[in-house]
This record gives structure tokens, sequence and C-alpha cells, in this order.
């Protein structure tokens, strides 16, 4: 009883408890004054009264500067998940606001220029509301992205607006993309051991992420304008595509009018930052990994001879061998030798004392939030992204690579196929958060590359320690620490 209580606990930070409690405090002080305030007013203790009253304003006070605010983000963040058809902007909540106070001095003077500075203000407010919403209506948008996507750099995106109205043009457009990262929180299991499984999901529902993707300012009557954007993701991974999401603050900027737009389930993979990788690295004198080709190429190691074609260079005429069979004989080459190289990516990485001390629910903010990174995913996403920028340079090379990420083998490769697919792979790796390191685990993870001839030049990029990667990768790989 005592385990699930603190586990539960642990969804709960110290701030949070610190706030409800002062929260609570405070309401439930200022509803006892103001009963206080009731009862001296109805036994007639006028000094009961006012200092109740006094007391009372203090305790409202208060509850606007430190209660109402931290309710109105979460409210904010919970509307902003919504389908609401529109929200209120800051200048819409302070023309609301004057609107009130004109109100209220018209009604109570009865001044009937009052009544006319009201009459225009109402009416523009109005106006505002129903054009901002005829706005949006009988549109379409279609975007389409890049086949390849590279964390940290623009990627060009077309985007077109069609406004199937026959007779208004639309003004003042935001066009943006709503989706997620991942289909579940990566927590869902420890939730799961601590809440029952309804509640677990709902919580671990992974928030919606938007991306602006143009701004329109005009599109006539049945026309369609496309714009070519360039859009920069800032992290490595996948983003699930769910629906689009229009909005205009046109005409006034008193509302936000938006409305959401269905779109094809797709899933973007957004590969991992390519960097310029260490020269020291790149200059290695990489002999292990060079093999003969047993194809027909233009190398200068001699394939076989063979009958002369009319179509042959003749500088390839072997006369040595002409005069020996009385035929005229060519020399065929094999292709250039044939570059190999294999990347074994290990996952494993040890957490520092500060994140394993943090609490489940400082663990779903870090996920939700998408701050800062921790040190220690800092160092994951440095060994991610030199891992592609090792693969992309040697298929610059034309090089044969093959990508070893734990117990996953890869095949050598070396097409335009093969790169997005070593880059996919390593789009979508996570980290392996263990408590201390294994070599029975590395043993079993490079069993059959280390037992491999060596026939590929090896970089292993790795949290490890040296105790704990197999001998034979140790002494035939270039080790890369992240």
């Amino acid at each position: 009883m005592l385990k699930r209580f603190r586990q539960i606990a642990q969804l709960f930070s110290f701030k949070d408890i610190r706030n409800g409690l002062l929260g609570g405090s405070v309401v439930l002080g200022g509803l006892g004054l103001a009963f206080l305030t009731l009862y001296a007013h109805r036994t007639g203790n006028v000094q009961l009264a006012g200092t109740a009253a006094t007391a009372s304003l203090v305790f409202v006070f208060i509850i606007i500067l430190f209660v109402i605010p931290p309710l109105a983000r979460s409210a904010s963040a919970e509307a902003s998940q919504l389908n609401l058809p529109f929200e209120f902007t800051t200048g819409g909540a302070i023309f609301i606001g004057l609107l009130v106070i004109v109100a209220f001095a018209a009604i109570n003077t009865g001044n009937n220029l009052l009544f006319l500075v009201l009459s225009f203000t109402a009416s523009a407010l109005l106006i505002s509301f129903f054009i901002g919403n005829f706005c949006l209506r009988k549109l379409d948008v279609k975007m389409r992205f890049s086949e390849t996507i590279y964390a940290g750099e623009p990627t060009p995106i077309l985007v077109s607006l069609h406004n199937r109205k026959r007779i208004f043009p639309t003004f003042s457009v935001v066009a943006e993309v709503r989706g997620k990262n991942r289909r579940r929180s990566n927590l869902i299991e420890d939730l799961k051991e601590i809440l029952p499984e309804k509640i677990a999901l709902r919580i671990a529902r992974p928030p919606i992420i938007k991306h602006t993707l143009d701004y329109f300012l005009f599109v006539p009557r049945q026309d369609s304008i496309e714009n070519q954007v360039e859009h920069e993701f800032t992290r490595r991974g996948k983003f699930i595509i769910r629906d689009f999401e229009l909005s205009t603050r046109f005409p006034f900027g008193f509302f936000r009018h938006r409305r959401r737009l269905p779109a094809q389930r797709t899933e973007i993979v957004i590969f991992p930052k390519i960097e310029q990788s260490d020269p020291e690295i790149l200059d290695l004198p990489i002999e292990a990994g060079k093999l003969v080709s047993a194809k027909r190429g233009q190398g200068q190691d001699l394939f076989a001879l063979r009958e002369y074609q009319p179509h042959d260079d003749q500088r390839h005429i072997d006369w040595k061998a002409t005069a020996r069979s009385n035929r005229l004989t060519v020399r065929e080459f094999a292709a250039e030798d044939e570059l190999r190289i294999t990347i074994i990516f290990d996952t494993r990485i040890m957490l520092t004392e500060d994140e394993r001390s943090k609490t489940m629910r400082e663990k779903m903010r870090e996920e939700n939030d998408h701050g800062e990174l921790s040190l220690t995913q800092k160092r994951f996403e440095s060994g991610v992204s030199r891992a592609a920028s090792l693969i992309s340079h040697f298929s610059r090379k034309k090089a044969s690579i093959r990508v070893v990420i734990d117990s996953d083998e890869g095949d050598f490769g070396n097409s335009e196929e093969d790169l997005n697919g070593n880059l996919r792979r390593l789009a979508l790796v996570k980290p392996d958060f263990v408590k201390k390191f294994s070599r029975r685990v590395s043993d079993e993870y490079y069993a059959d590359v280390a037992d491999e001839r060596s026939d590929s030049y090896i970089f292993f990029l790795a949290a490890v320690d040296n105790k704990s990667i197999p001998d034979g990768i140790l002494k035939l790989s270039k080790l890369i620490r992240f």
C-alpha cells in the first residue's frame, strides 16, 4: 500500500502540491471572510464588517495574482487541444472590457452619446465576428513535403489554398498542420503500473503539435494560391499528420477564428541532423573494406581476355595474346575496388543521478513540453547525428554501408534507397536507459559481427565502456564515444 502511494505521489510535484494547498487555503479564507462580513452586517457590528471587508479585498488580490494565472494557463493549454471555432485575442478581450464599461456608463447616465458609442462598438464587434467566420468557409488546403527531411535544415514545402466561394475572396489566412510526434507516450508502461489502464492511456496521450506552413494575404474567389515555403524541423523522429487548421483574425483582430480540415493520415520521418564529421576520422587510412569487385568495369585489375568486338576500344587490344591465338584479343578490367563500411550504433546509455531522481510528473512534462533536452538526451542525439553524418559521408564516396543497431543487423548497400533506409532507422531509434553496462548483452548483440572476417571497416559508436565491448569488435573498429 505504501509503495503504491509513493508511485502515485510521483505524478504530483512539490510545486503542484504547494500551489494546490495555497490556492485552496486562499479560496477558503476568502469565502470565510465573506461570510464573516455578511454576519457582521446583519448583527450591526460596523468595525468587524470593515475589518472583514478589507481582509476579503486582500484575499481577492492574492487570488488574482497567484491562483487565477496558473488556472488560466492550464485552461489555455487544454483549450488549444479542443476544436473551438474561435477565441478572443488580447485586443478583443480589451475591447470587450471597454464595451462593458461604456454600456455600464450609458445605462447609469442615460447619455445618448454614450448609447451611440455603445452601438458603434457593438456593431464593430459583431461585424468582426461574422466576417471572420465567413472568411474561412469553403476553403481547401493541400501540401507536399520533400522526399527527404533532415533535422535542423530548411525543408521546402508546397502549400496550396483553394477558395471555393463564388462571390467573395478570402483575406489573411494562416495555414497550419497539426499532428503528433508519437502514437503514445514512452512512459505508458510505467503509468500502467501506477494507474488503471484507461486512466493511464488518457494521461499518456501525446499532445497535439502545430507547425505553421504559410500566411495567405489574399485568395481570389474560385481560385487557388500555391506557395513554396521553407520549414525547419528541430529534431529527428516522426510527425504523424492529423489534420489542417486554418485561422484568421480578419478584419479587426478581435477574434481568432479557426477551422480544421481533415487530412490523409501520413507519417513523416525527419532524418537526423547531418554535421561536419571530424577530419581526424574521415582521413583514416581505411585499408580494410577494399575488395576486388567481381564485375567488369574501368578499374586497373585484369578481369578476363576475350575476342575483339567492333565496339571495343582498340587501346585495350592485347597484342601478345593476339599473336598467340591469331585472333584480335582485348583485355577486360574489373570494376573499381569496393569500399565496405560497417557502422555499429549501441543505444545503451546511463542516466545521471539527477535524471534518475526525477519524478514521473517531471518526466512527462519534459516529454510533452519539447523544451531543452537533458544532458543524457543531448549525448544520445549527438551520437545519432554522428552516425548519420558518417553514413552520409561514405555514401558520397559510393561505399557499401551496413548499419547495425544493437541486435538489428542491416545489409550492405550503396543505393539511394539503402541510404534513406539507414537514415530512417536512425531517425526512429530510441535510447536504452540502463543502470549499468553488461558485457553479456554486448556479446549477444555483436557476436555475428565479431566473428566475420575483416572485409569491412567498422565504426563503433557507443556510450559504453571498453570492458563492455567484445574484444573482436574493439580490435577491428574505430571507437567513437558520445
